[in-house]
């Protein structure tokens, strides 16, 4: 969530810090990483620890993910879109578009509209998320789907008829491989698998090699390489980035683990919050890239909590 709020704040391409700025956007494709991971300790649980059937596991799994997301989802979602429609700004042009960008931003998959993009995006990928892990569950060869995702998203931007069907959505199709990837490592974790220790020079290597392209592409080619295969390097980038955060977190003191626990037991609230109600007025302030994120960091954290305690009492008073 810190580096997605770095990528979100406005910087001059021209800076320095530009093009680290710019990986920001790999928190994205961490949360969905560890989502997937999360995912499969939650499937194995509900189908071999309850021994539950196929039917009550999914009304299981999807109770317990739309219930994290969607009344935190509502209440933001009321109090963004309704106020533009009655202002006449942005896509909700009508009350049907205004119900159908409450229900599940529908401008999203409509016209590409960025608004909170990510929270769709989720719902979605849990949509199949269930299905995908029964398939791997009974046919571990299945898990080499991912690549075929890949492959999917070069013709999304390249085959032309797909293109102008979906090619809108490429924020979205470039991040699907990477969630189910964290599926497929999810196993692995609850297995307890270990990395070699040789290996971790593999890993430092990736991250290197991943972060100094990426860094590259946006401080000196911004603009002209192709996003979808940028964020292929967000793969790698994103799984050694996590190994290592892993590695350095079990190294640091107990009060740092549980500040950023802090901060990532709210960051659906804080992602929600921190780009259209606060950032969004700090902006024309032109305080600066730094003092605007710190400000930007200090706002958002306490009403993030504040969402965050609201919507679990409205779920326990139900």
């Amino acid at each position: 969530m810190l580096f997605v709020l770095l990528f979100h704040i406005p910087l001059s391409r021209h800076d320095p810090f530009f093009g680290l700025r710019r990986c920001g956007n790999v928190g994205v494709d961490m949360f969905l990483f560890l989502s997937g991971v999360g995912l499969w300790f939650s499937w194995v649980k509900q189908r071999e620890a309850l021994a539950v059937g196929m039917k009550d596991a999914l009304r299981h799994f999807f109770k317990n993910r739309y219930r994290r997301v969607y009344p935190a989802w509502l209440i933001i979602a009321c109090l963004h879109y309704i106020p533009c429609y009655l202002e006449g700004r942005g896509y909700s042009r009508n009350v049907p578009d205004l119900i159908a960008n409450i229900a599940f931003n529908w401008s999203f998959w409509r016209v590409d509209d960025l608004t909170f993009w990510y929270v769709p995006a989720a719902m979605m990928l849990y949509c199949f998320a269930p299905f995908y892990m029964e398939l791997i569950r009974r046919h571990p060869a299945y898990r080499w789907l991912p690549v075929m995702m890949l492959v999917w998203c070069v013709m999304v931007q390249w085959i032309r008829p797909i293109h102008g069907a979906v090619g809108h959505l490429e924020i979205f199709w470039s991040r699907v491989p990477i969630f189910f990837i964290g599926i497929n490592i999810g196993q692995w974790v609850k297995q307890r698998h270990t990395i070699d220790g040789a290996a971790w020079w593999f890993v430092a290597l990736a991250f290197a090699m991943s972060l100094g392209t990426c860094v590259y592409l946006e401080q000196q080619l911004h603009g002209r390489f192709p996003l979808t295969i940028e964020r292929w390097v967000y793969i790698p980038l994103t799984v050694s980035g996590i190994l290592l955060l892993n590695e350095l977190f079990c190294r640091a003191p107990g009060w740092l683990n549980r500040g950023l626990r802090f901060v990532g037991m709210v960051s659906l609230e804080f992602y929600l919050i921190h780009v259209q109600f606060v950032m969004y007025k700090l902006t024309p302030l032109k305080l600066g890239y730094w003092p605007t994120a710190l400000l930007t960091f200090a706002i958002s954290l306490p009403l993030a909590w504040l969402l965050y305690k609201l919507t679990s009492a409205m779920w326990k008073k139900r």
